[in-house]
């Protein structure tokens, strides 16, 4: 009696067809499933951003951590800097919702009051901080001008909620948000040349910021030196 046997190409065929791969997501098509795509995509990089460099971190880097193609991502940011300009947007809503929250609760009477506040609401903004060094320099190069002109509208917007939340006039809180600004820029980019001078010899991994005592008393003496003056200017 003779016995059939399948020809082994088709039982190669077979086993092949057992093999399973992970299915990338489906493609967004709603509203909805393009703004949570695109959620997800700064997400990764968020991820990322906290223990990398920017000269490292590229766009192939973040398509692998969101699990999409790389294709994809170029469907909601032309480039590597939009990118960055979105997460920058995105950190600083984050901490200005953060202050405001903090203001609310405290009420905040005194110039040391108001530092404590800010201090503490600034106290854990290192990648924040990072990205603010790349927006005047690298971020607005291969960014499309109206886009640059949305984000300076939008963060003007958010200054103007952040000031009516300071007990100082409008002028005043403003200044004290310049300072703020202006100390967290100089002492990060301060923070980065120590790391890159250090013994450690990992200068591309990002640190704990090594001058947070320093920005501090800084920041303290600002707040005071500019509400003094607004005193002295009322009283006059």
């Amino acid at each position: 009696m003779k016995v059939f046997t399948a020809p082994r190409r088709a039982v190669r065929i077979s086993s092949a067809l057992m093999v399973s791969t992970p299915a990338r997501p489906a493609r967004a098509r709603s509203a909805a499933e393009k703004t949570q795509r695109r959620d997800d995509i700064l997400r990764a990089a968020k991820r990322l951003w906290n223990t990398s460099t920017y000269t490292d971190l590229s766009m192939n880097h973040v398509a692998r951590e969101a699990q999409l193609a790389k294709g994809t991502l170029y469907l909601y940011f032309d480039t590597k800097e939009e990118l960055f300009l979105a997460l920058v947007s995105e950190h600083l809503q984050m901490w200005m919702a953060d202050t405001i929250r903090l203001l609310q609760e405290r009420q905040p009477g005194t110039p040391a009051a108001v530092a404590d506040a800010l201090l503490d609401a600034s106290s854990d903004v290192v990648p924040l901080r990072r990205l603010l060094l790349l927006l005047g320099t690298v971020l607005e190069r291969n960014v499309r001008p109206e886009l640059t002109r949305e984000f300076r509208r939008e963060v003007t917007a958010r200054v103007q909620v952040l000031v009516a939340h300071l007990p100082f006039s409008r002028p005043t809180s403003l200044r004290i948000l310049q300072h703020l600004y202006a100390l967290a820029i100089g002492w990060q980019h301060l923070a980065e040349e120590f790391t890159s001078s250090s013994e450690s010899g990992m200068p591309d991994v990002p640190s704990p910021d090594p001058y947070a005592a320093e920005f501090e008393l800084a920041m303290r003496a600002v707040i005071d030196r500019i509400a003094s003056q607004e005193l002295v200017t009322g009283q006059a």
